[in-house]
């Protein structure tokens, strides 16, 4: 290990940061969107939108992600509709092409976390809710989808930090992220241990960060465990003095 050699390596990387984050931030925020989405779809009566729903979750889940980025950036240009389209300025070009397959992907994982944080609202809180006036959209809106995010957010973090480290894979169809910097500089120097010391370094510091964001969020939209564990101490105390 030549530590000059990965310093500057590490230098070399940094530029591909934002093109990563920009690839992570847009893909998880749309698909956290179309993950609610599909989640209500699965949920539906409605059969037909329920078997839609289910047949885009099996197909996204059932398949590789390589071969998804593969399908979008090298298959839908072989459709003369598509090159004909307004879409096509967009989907001719890998950025936009990475976007879409990232939030295709984690839309179908995060429709089932989803899914199961809105199956794991209490009843009690629905006929609450209803019994108080609320239905439809406000019922949704104020009891449902806020204690389902809260439930499902742990398992939401793990979806995000495999986006984080999916976005490695966009370097296939030459987006030059943190990993095409990295492929770029060990084809010039042949040293791929230490690049890929460097860059996954750089992976496990942002996947670090985020963890303690999706904590700390965790612990903000969680006031009744604020609560029970600063009256902890008050109630000990109190029993000491008995």
């Amino acid at each position: 290990m030549d530590p000059i050699f990965m310093w500057d390596t590490l230098q070399r990387l940094l530029p591909g940061i934002p093109l990563m984050l920009q690839l992570v931030s847009l893909s998880l925020a749309v698909g956290f969107v179309l993950a609610v989405l599909v989640a209500l779809a699965r949920l539906s009566a409605f059969r037909p939108l329920s078997a839609a729903a289910a047949g885009y979750v099996f197909f996204f889940r059932g398949t590789p992600l390589l071969v998804q980025i593969f399908l979008i950036y090298y298959g839908l240009g072989q459709f003369p509709e598509i090159r004909d389209s307004f879409l096509w300025p967009f989907l001719r070009q890998p950025y936009w092409c990475a976007i879409l397959a990232f939030t295709l992907n984690t839309g179908a994982y995060g429709s089932e976390i989803m899914r199961g944080g809105i199956q794991s609202v209490p009843w009690g809180q629905i006929e609450a809710a209803r019994v108080c006036g609320m239905s439809g959209l406000l019922l949704m809106r104020r009891i449902i989808l806020p204690i389902a995010v809260r439930q499902a957010l742990p398992a939401y973090g793990n979806e995000m930090i495999l986006m984080v480290k999916a976005t490695s894979l966009a370097s296939i169809i030459t987006l030059m992220e943190v990993t095409g910097i990295a492929q770029k500089i060990i084809a010039e120097t042949y040293r791929a241990v230490e690049v890929f010391v460097v860059a996954g370094s750089i992976y496990l510091l942002i996947n670090f960060v985020l963890t303690r964001g999706v904590r700390a969020l965790e612990w903000y939209l969680s006031p009744h465990l604020r609560d029970a564990r600063q009256a902890a101490p008050a109630t000990e105390a109190a029993a000491l003095a008995h």
